[in-house]
C-alpha cells in the first residue's frame, strides 16, 4: 500500500504532502525522524494517507498533547 503524510496546519488545513512510500512502515520511520523539523516549521498535525482511495489510516498531533 503506497502512503503518504499530509500536513495539517494548526487551522485544520492541508498544507502539503511528503513523497510517497512504498508501504506504511518506510512512511512512520521517516515520520520519527521527521517529525520535529515538520513542527518547527508550524505544522500541527500529520496524517497518514493511502494514495490507492485516498483514505486516512490515521492522523497524529505533532507537538505536545
Amino acid at each position: 500500500m503506497a502512503t503518504v503524510w499530509v500536513y495539517i496546519d494548526p487551522e485544520g488545513v492541508e498544507k502539503g504532502r511528503s513523497e510517497p512510500f512504498g508501504d506504511r512502515q518506510a512512511a512512520e520511520d521517516w515520520m520519527a525522524l521527521a517529525w520535529e523539523d515538520l513542527l518547527n516549521q508550524g505544522f500541527a498535525e500529520a496524517a497518514l494517507t493511502d494514495l490507492e482511495d485516498g483514505s486516512t489510516i490515521y492522523r497524529m498531533g505533532l507537538g505536545p498533547g
